[in-house]
C-alpha cells in the first residue's frame, strides 16, 4: 500500500483497477465523467474502456461482458440512469455472473444537471444492493467490496457517489500494482434457462430477489462499514445557559447520517460535541439489526442525509416493525433542508436546534409528570367498571367461541367435499406453423454448425426460437438489447462469433442505437434483422417500415437497409429465409466477414398475407426419419398412429419442411 492524492472519481477508477476490472463502459455526464477517463489512462493490459452512445447501450454492453465472467462497471449520472432503467429493471431478474458495480453520481444542488434524483431510492425500487460511500478513501476500498459481493450473490451492485464525493480531493491508501487481483472470464456458459427472461423465469426470480434482500440486510447488519459511534457525548459550549437543560441519560438521543453527510456530522460535531451516530454506509436493503441496536433505548433520532429522506423513513419502518417507541426526525418533520447540498454549516445548525429542541422537551416532560399522575387516579377508579364489564364480555365470548367451532366444522366439511381439478396441459409458447422467423434460425443454426457461436435474441415472436429443437436463443434482456449484448460477449471472447437477432419493429424501437455503438466501437458481430412487415407478437401494428400510420395515413417506408448503410455498415444482404439453401450460404460468407454486418430475412408474417397450398407427406416415399420434426419443431407436422402427416388446418405452404426431407417425401 502507498498514498496518493486523488479525485474521487480517480480513486473509484483505481480501486476498480486494482480490483480486477476486466471492462468499462459508460456515458459522460457531470460528475461521473473522470472515472471512465482514469481507467482509460491507467488500464492494465487486456481491460476494455468504451464511451457507448448512451446508458441503456453501455449497461447492456457491460451485462453481455458481465454473462461471460468479466468484472465490469457501468458509469453514468443520476440522469444517465433513467436511460439504462429499461435494461436495468430486467438485468435485476436475469442477474449476472461476473461481478458487475452500476456507478452513479448524484448531483445535490443541483449543479449540473435538471433533476436532483436520489439513487439510493431507485436501488430500492429496482431491488439492487447500493454502497454509499462518504469519503475518497471510503469509495476506492467500496469498490472491492461491491464486486465481491455482486459475484457472491449474482447481481449488478449500486455504488452512488455525489457531487462533493466525486470530486473532493483526498490524500489515501492505495494497493501497490504487485497486490491487484486478476480476474480471469471463465467465459459465456450456454443456459437458456437462466440467460433468456420469460416470465415464469421472472416470476421465480422475483422471489428469490426478496429471500436474498431479506439476507443481505442481515449481512449488511454485520457489515464493518455501517456503524455506531460516540456512546456519550462531550461538551457543548456552544449551547450557553441551555446545556444545563440537557437530560442526564443524553444517550436517549442520537443522529443517523449516511455519504458525504456522514463525514459533514462528524466535521460538525467538532463544535456541536459528539453524540450517539449511526453511518448507513448500505442504504438498501437497509441494515435493520443494526438500526435496531441503535435504536434501543432511544427517545429521538435526527437524520441527516441528502437529497430524499431515506434513512430517515427506513428508520420510521424500523421502529414501527419493531415497537419501538423513537421519535425519528429529519425532511419528513422539517428539521432538515429537503432540496439542494448539505453543507457542514447547516448540518451545524440542525444538529444545535435538535440539542436545544431536546432540552425544552425535557422540561416539558417535567412539567406533564404531575398530570401523568392525576391521571393515574381517575383510571384506578374505573378500572372496577371495567371488570365488571369484563364478565359480560367473557359470557358473550363463549358464545361466540361456540358458534366459531359450528361455522368451522361447516367449512371443514365443505373443504374436504372439493375435488381437486384435472391438471391443464402444458402448453408452451412455440413459433406459428409456417412462421418465416424459424427458417432465418434454421439457416442460420445450420450455417454456424461446429463452430463457437453467441445467439443473442431479443423481445417479440423471435424470442420463442430458444424452444427445442431451434434451441436459438441463448440470451434475451429487454428490448433491443441483443445488439448490444452480442458486442460484450465478443471485447471478452474474441474467438466467438456473435449474432444478435432482432425483429423490424424492435429494430426502430430501440436497436438502432446499438448498431451505431457497435460501429463506433468497432465491435465484431453479425446482426440478424427478421424483418415480418409487422409488430406481430402485440397484434400487427404498423411501425415506420409498414408504409402506414394508426391514423391510416399512408407513408413512405423508412428502409432498414437504408438506414444501416447509413449508419456505416457496407454488408448488408436481404434475402427471403425460406430459400433455404441460398439462406445458409449466405450466412457462411457474410458471418466470416470483419466488423458489423447485417443479413435482413425478410419474409413477411404468415397472419398478414393469404396462405399458401398445403403440403402432404407421400407415404410410400416416407421413411420416418422423423427430420421434419427433430429438426424444425413446425407445429404443422404431427405424428399419428405412427404416420408422419401435415395438418392441413395449420400448414400455409412455406415449403421449409421439403426442402429439408432427404427423400422427397414432402410435396
Amino acid at each position: 500500500m502507498h498514498d496518493e492524492f486523488l479525485m474521487g472519481n480517480a480513486a473509484i477508477a483505481r480501486g476498480a483497477i486494482a480490483a480486477g476490472l476486466n471492462l468499462i463502459a459508460g456515458y459522460p455526464g457531470t460528475p461521473s465523467t473522470e472515472v471512465l477517463e482514469n481507467v482509460a489512462k491507467s488500464k492494465r493490459e487486456g481491460t476494455y474502456v468504451e464511451w457507448s452512445v448512451n446508458e441503456k447501450a453501455a449497461l447492456e454492453m457491460a451485462a453481455g461482458a458481465s454473462y461471460a465472467g468479466a468484472r465490469t462497471m457501468v458509469t453514468m449520472k443520476q440522469v444517465g440512469l433513467n436511460v439504462a432503467t429499461d435494461p436495468l429493471m430486467s438485468l435485476e431478474y436475469i442477474g449476472i455472473k461476473g461481478g458487475m458495480i452500476i456507478l452513479v453520481a448524484d448531483d445535490p444542488g443541483p449543479i449540473s444537471s435538471q433533476t436532483e434524483q436520489d439513487t439510493r431510492k431507485f436501488a430500492e425500487y429496482s431491488k439492487l444492493p447500493c454502497f454509499d460511500p462518504s469519503s475518497v478513501q471510503e469509495a476506492y476500498d467500496m469498490v472491492e467490496e461491491a464486486f465481491a459481493l455482486s459475484e457472491k450473490y449474482g447481481t449488478p451492485v449500486f455504488l452512488r457517489s455525489t457531487t462533493r464525493v466525486s470530486h473532493g480531493y483526498a490524500s489515501i491508501k492505495v494497493k501497490d500494482a504487485s497486490e491487484y487481483y486478476t480476474n480471469t472470464p471463465e467465459g459465456f456458459i450456454k443456459d437458456s434457462k437462466r440467460w433468456v427472461i420469460f416470465p415464469r423465469l421472472a416470476f421465480m426470480n422475483h422471489k428469490k430477489i426478496e429471500e436474498r434482500n431479506a439476507l443481505l440486510s442481515k449481512v449488511f447488519s454485520d457489515y464493518e462499514r455501517n456503524t455506531i459511534l460516540f456512546d456519550a457525548p462531550e461538551a457543548d459550549d456552544e449551547l450557553g445557559d441551555v446545556q444545563d437543560n440537557v437530560d442526564e441519560n443524553t444517550k436517549e438521543y442520537g443522529i443517523a447520517a449516511g455519504g458525504i453527510s456522514y463525514s459533514y456530522t462528524l466535521e460538525a460535531m467538532k463544535d456541536t460535541g459528539e453524540m450517539p451516530l449511526f453511518k448507513v454506509s448500505t442504504p438498501f436493503p437497509f441494515p435493520e439489526e443494526k438500526a435496531v441496536e441503535f435504536l434501543k433505548n432511544k427517545k429521538e433520532v435526527l437524520c441527516i442525509e441528502e437529497l430524499d429522506p431515506v434513512i430517515e423513513r427506513a428508520l420510521t419502518y424500523v421502529c414501527g416493525k419493531y415497537h419501538l417507541s423513537v421519535n425519528i426526525r429529519g425532511k419528513l418533520t422539517g428539521d432538515t433542508v429537503n432540496a439542494g447540498e448539505n453543507t457542514i454549516d447547516n448540518v451545524k445548525e440542525a444538529i444545535l436546534n435538535f440539542k436545544k429542541s431536546i432540552c425544552m422537551s425535557g422540561e416539558s416532560a417535567k412539567q406533564s409528570a404531575g398530570a401523568v399522575a392525576d391521571a393515574r387516579e381517575s383510571v384506578e377508579k374505573t378500572a372496577g367498571t371495567v371488570a365488571e364489564s369484563g364478565k359480560s364480555i367473557k359470557q358473550s365470548a363463549g358464545v361466540a367461541t361456540e358458534s366459531s367451532k359450528c361455522v368451522a366444522e361447516s367449512a371443514g366439511a365443505e373443504v374436504t367435499d372439493k375435488k381437486e381439478p384435472p391438471a391443464l396441459p402444458v402448453r408452451p409458447p412455440v413459433l406459428c406453423a409456417g412462421c418465416p422467423h424459424r427458417a432465418s434460425f434454421y439457416a442460420v443454426k445450420k450455417a454456424m454448425q461446429g463452430r463457437k457461436t453467441i445467439f443473442c435474441g431479443d423481445i417479440g415472436c423471435y424470442t420463442l426460437g430458444n424452444a427445442m429443437p431451434l434451441d436459438m436463443v441463448d440470451t434475451c434482456l429487454c428490448m433491443g438489447a441483443g445488439v448490444n449484448i452480442a458486442q460484450g460477449v465478443g471485447h471478452i471472447e474474441p474467438d466467438t462469433k456473435c449474432f444478435a437477432f432482432v425483429g423490424d419493429s424492435t429494430f426502430f424501437a430501440s436497436a438502432i442505437t446499438g448498431v451505431v455503438n457497435a460501429v463506433y466501437n468497432q465491435a465484431d458481430m453479425t446482426l440478424i434483422v427478421l424483418d415480418n412487415s409487422t409488430t406481430a407478437m402485440t397484434g400487427h401494428q404498423p411501425h415506420p417500415g409498414t408504409g402506414r400510420t394508426m391514423m391510416g395515413e399512408i407513408v413512405a417506408k423508412i428502409n432498414i437497409e437504408q438506414v444501416l448503410r447509413g449508419i456505416g455498415l457496407t454488408t448488408v444482404e436481404t434475402i427471403n429465409p425460406l430459400e433455404y439453401e441460398a439462406s445458409v450460404e449466405l450466412v457462411k460468407r457474410v458471418a466470416d466477414e470483419p466488423g458489423v454486418k447485417a443479413i435482413i430475412f425478410k419474409s413477411p408474417c404468415v397472419a398478414i398475407v393469404p396462405q399458401g397450398k398445403p403440403l402432404h407427406i407421400d407415404q410410400e416415399k416416407c421413411i420416418k426419419c422423423k427430420k421434419c420434426i427433430r429438426e424444425i419443431g413446425c407445429p404443422g407436422i404431427v405424428i399419428n398412429e405412427g404416420r408422419v402427416e401435415i395438418d392441413t388446418t395449420l400448414c400455409t405452404g412455406c415449403t421449409l419442411c421439403s426442402q429439408l426431407c432427404p427423400v422427397g417425401a414432402i410435396q
